[in-house]
């Protein structure tokens, strides 16, 4: 059974910063790009960061400069780094795993708010 468990979520204020990690299990993580994406209320969800299975990036052109993503393969992870928080930021975050035949697998999200 695959389980990708996000984690590392708050509240934090404007100008924080927040590490997010998910953990995946029951896949060969390796194999597949990682993504982070973000949903805030009323809106639909969108990429923010992804990182290949072979370790390319790219970013949302609202995150760059302020989001890192990186992963572990040898501890099954993926981590958003943020930082300088806008509270445009604030969404429930969601890891997603996506493998080259076209499987996906979701995370269940984490909750990221950014107020004074």
């Amino acid at each position: 059974q695959v389980q990708l468990v996000e984690s590392g979520g708050g509240l934090v204020q404007p100008g924080g910063s927040l590490r997010l990690s998910c953990a995946a299990s029951g896949l060969t993580f390796s194999l597949y790009a990682m993504s982070w994406y973000r949903q805030a209320p009323g809106k639909t969800r969108e990429l923010v960061a992804a990182i290949s299975s072979a370790g390319s990036t790219n970013y949302a052109d609202s995150v760059k400069g302020r989001f890192t993503i990186s992963r572990d393969n040898a501890k099954n992870t993926v981590a958003l780094e943020i930082s300088s928080l806008k509270p445009e930021d604030t969404a429930v975050y969601y890891c997603k795993a996506a493998s080259s035949w076209s499987v996906r697998y979701w995370g269940q999200g984490t909750q990221v708010t950014v107020s004074s």
